[in-house]
């Protein structure tokens, strides 16, 4: 049998991150997948779909040529070029991490790999024990009952990144990032969208502002949304699909040729010996500690099997911090309050912190700054005017309790308000700190200048 100090199953982001933190310690290590090395992440999640995204941003861009005084006579879209790039690109990515793993000297054991007592992990019939095994096996697209999934009329985000033939009519159910993010892609391609979210905001878990500000930029570009709506039943007995959907106003027949189901998540904790070994689960997830040791000693988890934020960047953190743990370093449990989300619609979205609303639910009085990029004159120069920069402050300390961002670029701007917020700096010392101009970042500085009526250029 062989034996390693720490064997993690699983290799998304999460697990593959995990595994080279281990080897750089000098544990011996393995890691086990029974797919492709990188798991969604890589391979039909963040990175593929960020490639898709590009090519509409890039369409878009070709559209609105005249915008920026450039005449482009002839341009089309093809498709299946566009999947076959992002398929070109997980595909690079995930040959990197194969890279990685033979640098760091990182077994990789392909094959289901199920957990056995006694610190054991079987793949496909061949028993391999460790010190310390961690389960990293992240999840996949959730069915709802109402929804059941088919993989040709009703679809999940693997399949929505596939499709052999562009929809022309297709209904998103869910309007969190998978379900935004895939909506502006497809509409940005010319197929006639329609949102449908059972909550009465899209993008619930961000700030209202936010919220708002994304529906009206993508009714402005054709995007259908209907909030406080339920997708009660589908038929697929036809050519396309029928949608039965719930409304405030009663029900309502919505046609398309493909329903995209993107109502969240499901865990990857089946059939891996959690019984076997008696783990501990509660709804749907692995409970662990603050350094991701489970019930059982020897046995811990990472990622979106556990209760955190179901972010890669969560998964990786949380990874790195359970092997140091392991090695014996001084580490302290992650800060979960001072994660950050973000969404690569277009606009993007980008937050960290407390909302509006969340902030007044905690008791805080609070100084609240807010920048247009209407104002912002690399936006204007540009062409990305929408969206805006609100900062949250607490009035009597000054603590950044909350920063939310929606417009171009701004997933690459969020890490200034993560880095203030873990450094504990306050408004003031953000006002202070000098911003390069233009750019569209000091929109953050701008923003925190309003919550402190210093602002200069509204």
């Amino acid at each position: 049998m062989s034996k390693y100090d720490i064997i993690v199953l699983g290799s998304g982001p999460g697990g593959y991150v995990t595994a080279i933190r281990a080897s750089q310690l000098g544990f011996k290590t393995a890691i086990v997948e029974k797919e492709n090395l990188g798991g969604v992440c890589l391979n039909w999640g963040c990175i593929p779909t960020k490639a898709l995204l590009k090519s509409a941003q890039v369409f878009e861009y070709l559209k609105h040529a005249k915008d920026y005084g450039l005449s482009v006579k002839e341009y089309d879209k093809d498709f299946n070029a566009v999947v076959k790039r992002s398929r070109g690109v997980a595909e690079g990515m995930s040959k990197g991490v194969q890279f990685l793993m033979k640098k760091n000297k990182i077994d990789v054991i392909n094959g289901f790999g199920t957990l056995k007592p006694g610190k054991k992990v079987e793949v496909d019939g061949t028993e391999y024990s460790a010190d310390h095994i961690i389960v990293a096996t992240g999840a996949r697209s959730r069915e709802l009952p109402s929804l059941p999934q088919d993989g040709k009329k009703v679809i999940g985000y693997r399949e929505a990144m596939t499709l052999l033939e562009q929809p022309k009519k297709m209904i998103v159910v869910g309007s969190g990032a998978i379900g935004v993010e895939f909506a502006y892609f497809y509409n940005s391609m010319g197929t006639e969208v329609t949102i449908v979210e059972y909550l009465p905001n899209v993008v619930p878990v961000e700030d209202e502002d936010v919220s708002k500000q994304l529906e009206r930029s993508f009714k402005k570009n054709g995007i259908n949304i209907m909030t406080s709506a339920e997708v009660t039943k589908v038929d697929t007995s036809g050519k396309g699909v029928k949608a039965t959907v719930k409304t405030k106003k009663g029900e309502e027949i919505l046609e398309a040729d493909v329903i995209l189901s993107a109502v969240g998540i499901k865990t990857n904790i089946e059939n891996i010996g959690l019984e076997d070994v008696g783990i501990a689960v509660d709804r749907d997830k692995i409970l662990v500690n603050d350094y991701y040791q489970t019930n059982i000693p020897g046995y811990y988890a990472i990622g979106d099997v556990t209760p955190g934020q179901a972010l890669a960047h969560v998964a990786s953190a949380e990874g790195i911090l359970c092997v140091e743990k392991i090695a014996g370093m001084h580490v302290e449990p992650l800060d979960y309050g001072n994660i950050p989300g973000c969404t690569y619609a277009s606009p993007e979205i980008a937050s960290v912190g407390l909302t509006e609303k969340q902030a007044k639910e905690k008791g805080y009085e609070l100084k609240i700054g807010k920048f247009p990029f209407s104002a912002s004159g690399k936006a204007s120069a540009g062409g990305n005017k929408d969206g805006f920069v609100k900062v949250i402050f607490d009035a009597k300390y000054g603590e950044w309790l909350g920063c939310h961002m929606i417009g171009a670029g701004v997933t690459d701007m969020i890490a200034e308000a993560v880095l203030g917020r873990k450094l504990e700096t306050t408004g003031h010392e953000v006002l202070k700190a000098v911003h390069p101009h233009p750019t569209m970042s000091e929109a953050v500085m701008e923003a925190v200048a309003d919550a402190y009526d210093e602002v200069i250029h509204l």
